[in-house]
């Protein structure tokens, strides 16, 4: 495959270069394996879709129609993949030139790149905020990025493989290389290459959970062990104070405020698949590359740290360790650090014994007492650190020893936290049966736990609490749903023995409708053995963290008013204060309040329940830590993380934050140690801005804000409401149209993950998840999640007529763009509806909706949607006064150049639909996967890898 020529907008000739050479490499392997003619076409079809990108002639996507209609189903697969794959390169020479432009930058610029640690340590000193300051407001700060499992990743880890090795290679032609080095490395990005070509695109077979928890665990080998404690020792030195020698290097860990979090394993919301048994292999699995990685580090420190005691002093303690060793060897008699780090190896494998059942050694050991903990291998790093500090020789703890001293105070054995999550009905669904069975009585009567109200909820549940006499009995035979439940709390229960605390702190509960739904689950870690009875409100054992989730538009209108009535209830606010360090932590979701009231008004409850919860929670003297659900597509919360940290409320962040990394996003963002070290430092950087900016100001000005703007957005998110739910609610016929239009039912059947694309079987909009909701509407080019209602919200508030607004339209529209100048909030609402507006394209969704065999719904539908799309440009244009992505002249070309690629994979997809829906109406049998759905699953996997955040 060979590029165009570039347009004049684009930045880097560098990533042009790359992009033609990888390009350039595909076309040679496609036609040694294939042969020419396939090859042709695929040229054919390349340069019709580009010709028709570059000048925009009807013809040309004509012509690109019909020499797709033609191609035989063999010669379909090859096309796909061939554009596909290079959407894959394209992807990995883009991320390539991110890394260089940030290196460049940091070379060349005289001030620091937004988002740097550097850039915030500037900010926040121009505010008065010293680096004493931040480090101790680092002490309590919790950072936190939480892998999840929800299916939208549809590459799989073998393709991911080949993708690093290539990027390694690619980055090997930034220095300069001498001819046979150059011809090498042509032929190692040729034989890569060839091997992406020959490896299968798609899963044979569903997902399981125990492969996803695998997944997860390769960033970590491949990312996080490495880039966290890096990012640790960067900020280390840039809370250095000024004029330390470079030898003196405090060894000292820094808090470990940024951790990781999973909910793989632990997640059985919708997910049948999820168990005790997963939740048990989730953290083995965890603690078993933590434990390798410690081995692997311990093993290669006793390498480095070669120092000879006949020529370096060392401190008693080191000696003490020296001298425990088994190690015998004469030509180490001389050298304690290295009998030292063999002690702790011996150590250490003796505790992955003890926790993974099995010797994890690379190498021959003795037996030697396990640690109790990871506290008490920190502790002796801690004594060869120490030493080495002593004799100023520092320098060499930061080589290794610095950063595993660190990694320790991070991952301890357990890796990650896993949180647990379930929804509210089924602990209430567990809990009325363990009741009737027990038979307990209220008022005088068995309780019929589902027919109470919920103030007789209530005082049932702080009843029980208060008991010491078991609701579980072991002569008891439960359902299966119940004994299920009980089963995974009981092994929570038993994990955080042998893991420790941090290896599950947290329990979510989805569809929090109520305060009941919290307490019952207070109750049933009662009967689990997380909380000791009657001990909520003494707090001798802490169990977990009860965390709510609101998710619909009408909880979190109501999630304030639930959370003040959480907090007052003296048995929680004495867990809170005893056995929580007094936070607690609110979960909010992106994805069903899109779904339930469109975008604007799904960002704006969320941004109001958060300026309220604030509220609440300074009142009752609380700290409040919130979890953000947010999904990769900005209909799910997507966007940039850093724009969307500093957009929220201020004291919504407070140093405590923790976010959900999903699907696609957690590949693009940490396929390696390089570009997941920046998205790392974006969280940090983002949390210490919006922390300690001085509040009174940021306050002040975001009261000023809502003063003159909140009426504004108010208004408009009725109005932006009331057209999303016309549309996908209110329009007869509307679930045909969206099943019938897009590829939601292929979806389904593609072996993206182990959970069910909906909630219940069937074919209304409300039980269908989010996840596979917006990431269909990507799929078709529509993305009307992350749009559809803007353009009548902004209309209806410039013909408004009230009050409570300013008095003429064109006072309204001043307004307005103050708002998109001065507010952050708006302004990020704004570019992230942009960013989607540009990747959205009616002319191939109007192909899609030629797939609803009614045409009088199709026509109705679409026009809807179409007119609302042509609003929304008016009215965005209107306000910004600009064109889409004007400002943003390097996205706009990156675009241009993918959507000649994505093109022939929706033009392909629709033919491919038509095709197998024919054929599954001629044929009622059941047979095995057709080769028409094979390729739809094709162009699913290349659409989705072209515009990267759509799930």
């Amino acid at each position: 495959m060979n590029l165009p020529a570039p347009s004049n907008t684009e930045p880097s000739s560098h990533l042009r270069t790359d992009i033609r050479l990888l390009g350039k490499i595909l076309g040679e392997v496609i036609k040694e394996c294939e042969g020419k003619p396939i090859y042709d076409v695929i040229e054919r079809l390349r340069r019709a879709a580009v010709t028709f990108r570059r000048e925009g002639k009807t013809k040309d996507s004509i012509l690109l129609e019909k020499q797709i209609q033609k191609l035989a189903s063999q010669d379909a697969t090859l096309v796909i993949r061939a554009f596909t794959y290079f959407l894959h390169l394209s992807n990995i020479a883009e991320d390539r030139d991110q890394n260089r432009r940030q290196r460049h930058y940091a070379l060349t610029e005289s001030a620091p790149q937004r988002g740097s640690l550097q850039h915030a340590f500037e900010f926040l000193k121009s505010k008065g905020v010293s680096s004493g300051k931040i480090q101790r407001h680092l002490s309590d700060a919790c950072i936190m990025a939480v892998l999840t499992a929800h299916p939208t990743e549809v590459q799989r880890k073998s393709t991911l493989d080949v993708h690093r090795e290539i990027a390694l290679q690619l980055s090997r032609r930034d220095t300069t290389l001498t001819s046979s080095e150059e011809e090498w490395l042509q032929q190692r990005l040729t034989g890569l290459v060839e091997t992406l070509w020959q490896t299968r695109l798609l899963r044979r077979q569903k997902l399981t959970v125990l492969d996803e928890i695998d997944n997860a665990l390769g960033y970590y080998q491949s990312t996080f062990l490495s880039a966290i404690p890096r990012l640790y020792q960067d900020l280390a030195l840039k809370l250095r104070r000024p004029g330390r020698s470079s030898f003196d290097i405090n060894a000292s860990p820094l808090p470990p405020f940024m951790r990781m979090g999973s909910w793989i394993g632990g997640d059985r919301d919708g997910n049948p698949n999820v168990n005790a048994s997963t939740l048990e292999q989730a953290l083995l699995r965890q603690a078993t590359v933590v434990l390798q990685h410690y081995l692997q580090e311990v093993k290669d420190l006793g390498t480095e740290l070669s120092i000879s005691q006949t020529l370096s002093a060392v401190s008693p303690e080191l000696l003490a360790l020296a001298q425990a060793s088994q190690d015998a060897s004469p030509h180490r008699a001389d050298e304690p650090y290295r009998r030292a780090c063999i002690h702790l190896y011996a150590r250490l494998d003796a505790t992955a014994q003890n926790i993974t059942g099995r010797s994890l050694a690379l190498r021959p050991t003795y037996p030697a007492p396990a640690y109790a903990g990871a506290a008490e291998f920190q502790l002796d790093l801690q004594v060869i650190a120490d030493s080495l500090e002593t004799q100023h020789s520092g320098l060499i703890g930061l080589l290794r020893l610095n950063g595993l001293i660190q990694a320790v105070s991070v991952f301890g054995f357990h890796l990650a936290t896993v949180d647990l999550r379930q929804s509210s009905d089924v602990h209430e669904r567990v809990l009325a049966e363990l009741f009737k069975a027990a038979g307990v009585r209220f008022k005088g009567q068995a309780i019929d736990y589902p027919t109470l109200c919920e103030a007789d909820r209530i005082a049932v549940l702080r009843n029980e609490i208060q008991e010491i006499r078991p609701l579980v009995s072991p002569w008891i035979q439960y359902s299966d749903e119940t004994e299920k439940e009980l089963a995974i709390l009981r092994a929570a229960a038993a994990a955080r023995q042998r893991y420790g605390r941090q290896a599950i702190q947290q329990t979510i509960v989805s569809h929090t409708e109520t305060l009941s739904d919290l307490l019952e689950v207070l109750v049933l870690q009662q009967e689990s053995g997380l909380i000791a009875p009657a001990a909520a409100t003494s707090g001798l054992n802490d169990g977990l963290m009860v965390v709510p989730l609101f998710e619909t538009i009408p909880d979190l209108e109501r999630g304030p008013e639930i959370m003040a009535a959480w907090l007052d209830l003296p048995e929680v606010a004495t867990r809170i204060r005893h056995t929580q360090g007094g936070i607690q932590e609110v979960m909010l979701g992106y994805s069903d309040s899109n779904k339930d009231g469109g975008f604007l008004t799904s960002t704006w409850s969320l941004y109001q329940a958060e300026r309220q919860l604030v509220e609440v929670f300074k009142k009752r003297k609380t700290r409040l830590r919130l979890f953000h659900g947010r999904g990769g597509s900005v209909g799910r919360g997507g966007g940039s993380s850093f724009d969307a940290i500093l957009a929220q409320p201020p004291g919504t962040v407070n140093g405590q934050i923790r976010l959900t990394e999903q699907g696609e996003v957690i590949q693009s963002k940490y396929k390696d140690a390089e570009v997941g070290r920046w998205h790392l430092e974006l969280l940090v950087a983002a949390t210490l801005e919006a922390s300690l900016t001085p509040h009174q100001s940021a306050s002040q000005t975001e009261d000023e804000n809502m003063a003159r703007y909140g009426t504004a957005l108010s208004l408009m998110s009725v109005a932006a409401q009331k057209a999303y739910r016309d549309l996908v609610y209110h329009t007869p016929g509307f679930a045909d149209y969206f099943f019938a239009s897009t590829p939601i039912l292929e979806i389904a059947g593609l072996n993206i993950g182990s959970r069910p694309s909906a909630r219940k079987p069937s074919r209304r909009i409300e039980d269908l998840r989010a996840i596979p909701w917006g990431f269909s509407w990507a799929q078709c080019r529509l993305m009307l999640t992350g749009w559809f209602g803007l353009g009548s919200a902004i209309l209806s508030y410039l013909e408004h007529k009230g009050d409570d607004t300013p008095g003429s339209r064109d006072a309204r529209l001043a307004q307005l763009r103050g708002m998109a100048r001065d507010w952050p909030f708006f302004y990020t609402l704004l570019s992230n509806a942009e960013m989607v507006l540009a990747k959205t394209d009616l002319a191939i969704a109007r192909r899609y909706s030629k797939l609803v065999p009614d045409k009088k719904l199709r026509e109705k539908v679409f026009e809807r949607i179409e007119q609302e799309h042509a609003l929304t440009l008016e009215m965005f244009k209107l306000v910004t006064q600009r064109e889409l992505l004007d400002d943003n002249l390097q996205l706009r070309a990156s675009l241009s150049e993918r959507f000649a690629y994505i093109d022939p994979l929706n033009h392909l997809q629709v033919e491919l639909l038509q095709r197998h829906r024919a054929e599954r109406r001629r044929t009622t049998e059941a047979n095995e996967e057709s080769r028409s759905q094979r390729a739809i699953h094709m162009t699913i996997n290349g659409i989705a890898a072209g515009l990267r955040n759509s799930g």
